[in-house]
């Protein structure tokens, strides 16, 4: 028992650190198009927490990556909410793991019978829902985070393999009113070579792998450019159906094929599970040779009924699975451990290899995460490391191969200075990763101006990224304060840039100058800070130099700031370059002072805890009870006032019943709310 509780914390800590390890991953896949873990190593990450979180009910989260899909959607297009989740699958990294599954569904169902699978290539794209009313596309949509997506209808109606209206032969069910149907953008690999050998010719940043190619191409205002690139989709289910409409998946695919919608020409209707595994056995031969990515299979229960029957968890459905392929390997040396500065300063450290073929190209580079992988794996130069290109992504290093009597170099130590600007290194207790706090960074600047001038941030119009980096190049601006100090001169000398448009952008930068503090602080750029905390510091600080003096317990008393966000606050607050930039930012601009805001209402004192499904999402339900003046928290205390208990509620729910605390379904809690 000692044992357990002494190791509570370091479990807490590692859950943390797994959590903001999974968002960050969720938000560069999901919203910046480049992943910079292989599909691998991500699922690794996941599998841990899940592990961990079911160990330990009691420090589960309903903010959790495991409790949501995905990430949110970026604000680029319209948000488009979907009828049904787009949901995730669980994944099966072997065959015993796939039978597993289909023990877990026959049990489910109470059939020692072999049950009818549906069995789809897993192709590596981006997922889309398509809308038919009447038969005409109205809508297309990205998955976003599972529930609202991106309107991207004007990029998917350039894709030739996707119908602008259905047909209807004779001899096939009529399209119903409306129809949702989901599936994968994909661009095949002849596609992707051609696409990259002309951004090399151009001097453009190449794409790391078809996946990314196709989600950047889709995801462009200009809907010319999408046209220009050999985009391709395969449909492989429905959204909503209506009651009746179709009584299995296949014959779903078999319809939806006749009515003009391309399905895969490899998928197959297996009996039992044995079918599945020698499918994927053959996928698996057939992989090198198809004109596509996919990186495992899908297997899907055909009955809808019994689809129904199974239902689904938090964030996937209990009748399909994903059986992946294993990732691709290759041994090589490790020439040179090198530091990368990142967009957002954090330092990875990278292995620069003998360049060696694996997964389809050729690799000279590979992550190695952070300084705990580096240690814990015991990288150093001249070493032989195992390279793995899972899914085909980006690279990274699995292991050491060692051999014994081998002599090797000592280990490998950070300096602790930043590599580009020299700055001192931050690494708080706990943290993972050493970062560049920065404002001044070279390598962080162009997206720090970026950010600073975004629309939510000072919304300064016409900073795009290639004026930024031009204003770089030149020297013209070093930090986001120089823009106050840009004259039209200096705007007028940079290429392409007419008189009008010159005096377009400083009247824009000066337009800048009047501002509010929610704004300011959103576009410093802190870690942890996006708009919501900057309105939460807002309301609670009031001025922007009573943030800037804030200690640990003047930021720990902040409604939704935990350690870890006040330790990136305090961290970029200390850091002398930052605090000249801002002396000078608080020069340039002005704001009115916030009034601090009182939330009083009839929940006013009462604490709340979210478990189990909920017909909306959480967010939408934690806002409303907070607009009352009550507070959502992530554990069940004596202090707790309310449980809210959706379907399949978790240990909240026995804690609740163990402490006495009441318990509300939904019903009742919206007629709290309404009373």
């Amino acid at each position: 028992m000692p044992r357990r509780e002494s190791a509570a914390p370091a479990v807490a800590r590692e859950i943390e650190h797994l959590r903001a390890a999974i968002d960050a991953h969720n938000y560069r896949y999901y919203v910046l198009d480049a992943p910079t873990v292989s599909d691998a190593e991500y699922d690794r990450l996941l599998r841990r927490l899940v592990e961990l979180e079911q160990a330990h009910p009691e420090l589960q989260s309903p903010t959790s990556p495991t409790q949501r899909v995905g990430a949110p959607p970026a604000e680029k297009f319209e948000t488009v909410r979907h009828t049904l989740p787009m949901l995730s699958l669980n994944n099966a990294m072997s065959a015993d793991e796939l039978r597993e599954f289909d023990e877990r569904v026959r049990r489910f169902l109470k059939t020692e019978h072999p049950v009818e699978y549906v069995a789809e290539p897993k192709l590596d794209g981006l997922g889309i829902e398509l809308v038919y009313e009447d038969g005409e596309l109205t809508v297309a949509s990205t998955r976003g985070d599972g529930i609202n997506g991106e309107n991207v209808t004007a990029n998917v109606k350039t894709i030739g393999s996707v119908p602008l209206r259905l047909m209807h032969e004779r001899g096939t069910p009529p399209v119903p009113r409306r129809l949702e149907v989901r599936g994968e953008v994909i661009l095949p690999k002849a596609a992707f070579r051609q696409l990259n050998e002309a951004r090399a010719k151009r001097d453009e940043p190449l794409f790391a792998n078809p996946r990314n190619a196709a989600a950047g191409s889709l995801r462009q205002l200009d809907s010319r450019i999408t046209a220009a690139r050999p985009l391709d989709m395969f449909c492989y289910a429905p959204g909503q159906l209506a009651a009746g409409d179709f009584d299995t998946h296949w014959g779903f695919l078999k319809t939806i094929q006749a009515w003009g919608l391309r399905t895969n020409s490899r998928n197959k209707l297996c009996r039992g599970v044995d079918a599945v595994a020698d499918y994927h056995r053959d996928m698996v031969t057939q992989r090198a040779e198809l004109p596509y990515d996919v990186d495992g299979i899908v297997a899907k229960v055909n009955s809808f009924a019994l689809q129904r029957q199974l239902g689904e968890v938090s964030r996937s459905p209990r009748w399909a699975i994903a059986y992946k392929f294993k990732a691709e390997q290759a041994t090589t040396k490790v020439k040179n451990i090198a530091l990368s500065v990142g967009r957002t300063g954090t330092i990875t450290p990278v292995a620069e290899l003998d360049p060696v073929f694996v997964g389809g190209v050729t690799v000279s580079s590979a992550s190695l995460h952070n300084m705990d992988e580096v240690a814990r794996k015991d990288v150093r130069i001249g070493d032989t490391v195992i390279i793995e290109r899972a899914g085909d992504v980006i690279p990274y290093v699995v292991g050491v191969v060692k051999t014994k009597g081998a002599k090797r170099k000592g280990k490998f130590k950070i300096r602790k200075r930043c590599p580009v600007c020299k700055s001192k290194l931050v690494r708080e207790e706990g943290a993972v990763a050493y970062r560049c706090t920065s404002m001044s960074c070279p390598a962080q600047l162009r997206e720090a101006v970026r950010h600073f001038a975004s629309k939510h941030a000072l919304n300064i119009d016409g900073l795009g990224e290639k004026l930024v980096g031009q204003l770089i190049d030149t020297k013209n601006i070093k930090n986001v304060a120089d823009l106050y100090d840009l004259r039209k001169e200096d705007l007028v000398k940079l290429e392409r840039m007419a008189d009008k448009s010159a005096q377009n952008i400083i009247d824009a930068i000066a337009g800048s100058k009047d501002t509010t503090l929610v704004r300011l602080i959103y576009g410093l750029g802190i870690p942890q800070v996006g708009e919501q905390m900057a309105q939460v510091l807002a309301e609670h600080f009031g001025t922007i130099e009573k943030l800037k003096q804030a200690n640990d317990e003047a930021l720990l008393a902040v409604r939704d700031i935990g350690p870890e966000t006040a330790r990136e606050i305090r961290a970029f607050f200390s850091l002398e370059q930052n605090r000249s930039v801002l002396e000078r930012l608080q020069a340039a601009v002005q704001y009115p002072p916030v009034e601090p805001r009182r939330r009083t209402g009839k929940l006013t004192g009462k604490t709340f805890v979210l478990t189990g499904a909920l017909t909306v999402p959480r967010d939408s339900v934690a806002r409303d009870i907070e607009a009352h003046g009550g507070r959502v928290t992530s554990s069940v205390s004596k202090s707790t006032d309310y449980v809210v208990v959706g379907e399949e509620p978790g240990s909240k729910l026995d804690k609740a019943r163990k402490l006495g605390v009441k318990t509300l379904n939904e019903r009742e809690l919206r007629d709290l709310l309404d009373e």
